[in-house]
């Protein structure tokens, strides 16, 4: 089991995001890429787009399966991490740095209220067993 960092906040949907001023960047966990296994394409959203907490706003594909990654906060979409066009490896690689998924505004305060630290995000990935 990887370190959690404990400078971000976490959703019971194993995303991350670390805030800086009125922005953050979001990621997958290594527990999540853990799970997916090799990962061999992302689909990430448009800067520009809009999308609201708990939304689908990427898509990861790993030779498993293709899985829905989930605006943690809602916001604007202000940056994608265009190194993984053509390197998706980067999350399973460095999840937590140069696998980044996307930036963007925060829209509401309270929804950053709805994410766990990661003392509570370790205990959640322990009960989900």
């Amino acid at each position: 089991m990887s370190e959690i960092p404990s400078d971000r906040q976490y959703a019971k949907s194993h995303e991350w995001i670390q805030r800086d001023g009125d922005h953050v960047t979001v990621g997958i966990t290594a527990h999540a890429q853990e799970s997916l296994g090799d990962l061999v394409f992302v689909e990430l959203p448009e800067v520009g787009d809009t999308v609201a907490a708990d939304e689908a706003c990427a898509v990861v594909e790993s030779v498993k399966a293709a899985s829905d990654i989930y605006a943690p906060i809602g916001g604007e979409i202000v940056a994608v991490n265009e190194q993984l066009d053509g390197a998706p490896e980067l999350i399973n690689e460095d999840p937590y740095g140069e696998g980044w998924l996307l930036q963007m505004t925060i829209g509401d305060d309270a929804d950053l209220e709805a994410l766990l630290n990661d003392e509570d995000y370790q205990a959640f990935i322990d009960e989900e067993g």
